[in-house]
């Protein structure tokens, strides 16, 4: 129970991260910034499944 509940927040910050370094770099470099948000969108993947486990 404790697992699932730490590596949502894991999950949950790194989502958090990856989504403020895409913001961050959409004035700037706009292909980096759309990689980001594939990975943050993968990483919300992740947590929906997790939620919908609970």
């Amino acid at each position: 129970m404790f697992g699932s509940a730490n590596s949502k927040v894991k999950l949950q910050t790194k989502y958090n991260k990856l989504m403020q370094e895409a913001y961050d770099l959409s004035t700037v470099n706009r292909k980096k910034s759309d990689q980001k948000r594939a990975e943050a969108e993968e990483i919300g993947q992740q947590l929906d499944e997790l939620e919908r486990q609970s």
